[in-house]
């Protein structure tokens, strides 16, 4: 059994999150406990090293997180209740239904 990941990130870049779009990354961190999350390859936004996006229910909405896994830590980058998200979110979990 592997240990549980830890999570880190920039405060600027979390401050600027929160302003943006209104999520803290400490919020953002419960993504990752729905059991039905999605994570995937961000293929967009991989120049130096492999990013990924991990869209799970938080309260009563569809939360997307963009973040870097690195020596069991997940590093967020940027977060929001965005609908693109959440269309992916229903979408894969529709096949579970």
């Amino acid at each position: 059994m592997r240990p549980a990941a830890s999570f880190d990130w920039d405060k600027s870049k979390d401050i600027g999150n929160q302003d943006k779009h209104g999520v803290s990354f400490s919020e953002a961190q419960h993504a990752f406990s729905d059991p039905r999350r999605v994570i995937l390859r961000d293929i967009l936004h991989s120049a130096d090293e492999d990013r990924f996006v991990c869209v799970g229910r938080v309260g009563l909405g569809t939360l997307t997180v963009r973040f870097t896994y690195r020596d069991g830590v997940i590093r967020t980058h940027d977060a929001g209740y965005w609908r693109k998200g959440k269309r992916l979110y229903d979408e894969k979990n529709s096949l579970h239904r």
